[in-house]
C-alpha cells in the first residue's frame, strides 16, 4: 500500500512500511493525525503530553473535543483540504478540556493513502525550551539553597545545645524552684529551635522504597483534608485508574502530597472574597516522553492538585519552593519547600502556575528512574 504525503506543496510517495505509527511514536514533536471528518485517527506521545489526554481514550473523537477552541485547528484542515497544500500557522493558544493552556505553533499537511484522506497536524510548544530551562534553574537553585541550610543548621545546633546544657545544670544549682520556669523557658526554645531546623532541612528519615499506588497517597489525603474540614471544602477526584504502580515511600509521598492540599485549604478558608463554592480538584495522568530535570523518561505520573482560591501573590510565585517563603502572615514557608525536597528525592519536580481563582500544582514522579538526558 502506498501512500502520498503533500509536502512543501509537492507530492511524496511513500509506502506504508515508512507511513506508521511506531514512525510517529518515536518523534519528540507532537503529531495528531485526524480522518477526513476530523476525527482523532492516531495521536503520538508527544502529543498526549502537550493535550493532556491519551490516544485510546480519545480514539476518533474530533478535534473540537481534543480542545475547546479546537475550531481554528479544524479551519486549518478545511484550508489545507481545499488548497491541497501544507499551511503553518504561528502562535495558536490552545485551550485544554482541564482549563490549562498552551501556546504552539502548528503545521498542517494531507496525506492521500488509497482513496481515503488523513490530516497530519504537527504542534510544536513555543515554550518547550524555556519552559525545560525553567525547570532545571528551579531545581538547582532549590538544591543550593537546601544544601546551605542544610551547613547553616550544623552551626546553629551546636551552640543551641550548648545553651540547653547549661540550662539543665543551671537549672540544678538554682535554690529556688520557682526560678527554674526562667530555665525552662530557656530549655523548651531551644528545643523548639532545634526542631525548626530539623524542619528547614526536610525528611531525615531513610526513606522505605516499595511499589505503591499514587491513588492509595492522594485517597490518605483526602481523607484527612475532609475529616479536617467537615466537608467544607469540596474534594474532586479526577483519577487515571490505569496509572501503574511507583516505587516510593508512601509516608513521605503522603506528607508532600498533604503539605500543599493543606496549602490550598488555608487559601480557600481564609479567603474572604471567595464567590465560588470552595473546592480542591486531585487529578492523575500519566505523561509520556517528559522531560524531568534534564532527564526524558519513558512514562511519568503527573499529579495535580488544582483549587479555586485567590492564587499566589505574583511577587512570591517564583520562591514559594525556598524555606521560610511564604504568601501567610502566621505561615512557616516550611510546607512548600519540604514537598519539592521530598519529590525531587524520588527524581522527580514540582511546579506551580497560578492566577486569581486557579491555582495549578503539577507533581512529576517518574515510574522508573531510568531515562536520557536532554
Amino acid at each position: 500500500m502506498n501512500a502520498i504525503f503533500i509536502k512543501h506543496g509537492k507530492s511524496v510517495k511513500v509506502t506504508s512500511e515508512s507511513f506508521n505509527t511506531s514512525l510517529l511514536d518515536n518523534l519528540t514533536t507532537a503529531v495528531i493525525v485526524l480522518d477526513k471528518a476530523s476525527c482523532l485517527f492516531h495521536m503520538n506521545p508527544a502529543a498526549e503530553s502537550l493535550l493532556e489526554t491519551s490516544d485510546r481514550h480519545s480514539h476518533m473523537a474530533h478535534i473540537t473535543e481534543l480542545v475547546r477552541n479546537g475550531e481554528m485547528l479544524e479551519q486549518a484542515v478545511v484550508a489545507v483540504r481545499k488548497s491541497n497544500t501544507p499551511m503553518i500557522s504561528r502562535k495558536v493558544e490552545l485551550l485544554l478540556p482541564s482549563g490549562n493552556k498552551v501556546l504552539v505553533d502548528h503545521a498542517t499537511s494531507i496525506v492521500h493513502d488509497q482513496g481515503n484522506v488523513f490530516f497530519l497536524l504537527e504542534l510544536q510548544e513555543i515554550n518547550r525550551s524555556w519552559s525545560i530551562s525553567r525547570k532545571e534553574t528551579l531545581l538547582a537553585k532549590h538544591e543550593i539553597t537546601v544544601e546551605m541550610i542544610r551547613g547553616l543548621s550544623h552551626e546553629i545546633k551546636n551552640p543551641l545545645g550548648g545553651i540547653r546544657g547549661a540550662a539543665q545544670l543551671l537549672a540544678s544549682e538554682l535554690p529556688n524552684s520557682q526560678l527554674q520556669d526562667y530555665t525552662n523557658v530557656i530549655i523548651e526554645e531551644a528545643d523548639r529551635l532545634v526542631n525548626l531546623v530539623d524542619r528547614l532541612t526536610g525528611p531525615y528519615k531513610k526513606p522505605v522504597i516499595r511499589a505503591l499506588n499514587i491513588h492509595e497517597v492522594l485517597e490518605r489525603v483526602r481523607n484527612l483534608v475532609e475529616a479536617e474540614t467537615m466537608g467544607s471544602i469540596k474534594i474532586i477526584r479526577d483519577y487515571d485508574p490505569s496509572l501503574p504502580e511507583i516505587s516510593g515511600d508512601l509516608e513521605q509521598l503522603i506528607q508532600a502530597v498533604l503539605n500543599i492540599v493543606r496549602n490550598a485549604m488555608q487559601a480557600l478558608t481564609e479567603n474572604p472574597h471567595q464567590q465560588q463554592p470552595p473546592q480542591i480538584i486531585l487529578r492523575t495522568r500519566a505523561v509520556t516522553h517528559a522531560t524531568v530535570a534534564s532527564v526524558t523518561h519513558k512514562l511519568v505520573v503527573r499529579i495535580e492538585i488544582i483549587d479555586n482560591g485567590p492564587g499566589i501573590p505574583a511577587h512570591i510565585i517564583e520562591n514559594i519552593f525556598y524555606p521560610l517563603i511564604s504568601g501567610r502572615a502566621e505561615g512557616t514557608g516550611l510546607g512548600l519547600s519540604i514537598a519539592q525536597n521530598i519529590i525531587k528525592n524520588h527524581a522527580g519536580l514540582i511546579e506551580c502556575e497560578s492566577q486569581p481563582g486557579r491555582t495549578r500544582f503539577m507533581l512529576s514522579i517518574p515510574i522508573n528512574a531510568e531515562g536520557s538526558n536532554t
